[in-house]
């Protein structure tokens, strides 16, 4: 069963006994209290007795970001699964490469570069995941087990990664 209808469930193949959660919040920087709430009511609602895939973010430790609300939501999130289910695979992956979404971190440097509009580059690195990748690792993890990984295909930093 895929839960969600985004970028990340339009790619996943389906699996007997399995559940791809892949409707959660995607927007790091989403500030509305009811898509935190959609997302956990959703989740509360999937059958325990499946082995659960969630994706959360490859950068869920990171110490400056553990105020951020979309952060503290998917630590929030994962704990709920550890006491919910019994078979779980977290995978946190990085920035997906094969979406054409505005808000996406590199589609909206991106636009904003295209347009030759202001855009502040950090000096920092950023992970990225491609769907082949993903769909290799979805398709072969087990649906026992409580599973915990991270996941990239491709590490850089941000100047390099959108030339």
């Amino acid at each position: 069963m895929i839960v969600g209808n985004g970028n990340i469930a339009k790619i996943l193949n389906d699996r007997e006994g399995a559940i791809f959660f892949a409707s959660g919040v995607s927007n790091s920087n989403e500030k509305r209290e009811q898509e935190y709430k959609r997302e956990k009511d959703l989740l509360l609602k999937q059958d325990r007795d499946k082995c659960l895939f969630y994706f959360s973010s490859i950068s869920i430790d990171e110490v400056d970001k553990s105020q951020n609300r979309y952060f503290k939501h998917k630590k929030e999130m994962e704990e709920l699964i550890d006491q919910l289910y019994e078979n779980y695979n977290i995978i946190r992956i990085g920035n997906i490469m094969w979406d054409n979404n505005p808000n996406t971190f590199i589609n909206y440097i991106k636009n904003k570069l295209r347009l030759k509009e202001p855009v502040t580059i950090k000096d920092e690195y950023k992970f990225l995941i491609d769907e082949k990748t993903l769909l290799l690792i979805t398709n072969s993890l087990p649906l026992i087990g409580k599973n915990r990984l991270s996941l990239f295909y491709k590490m850089g930093k941000v100047e390099d990664l959108i030339k």
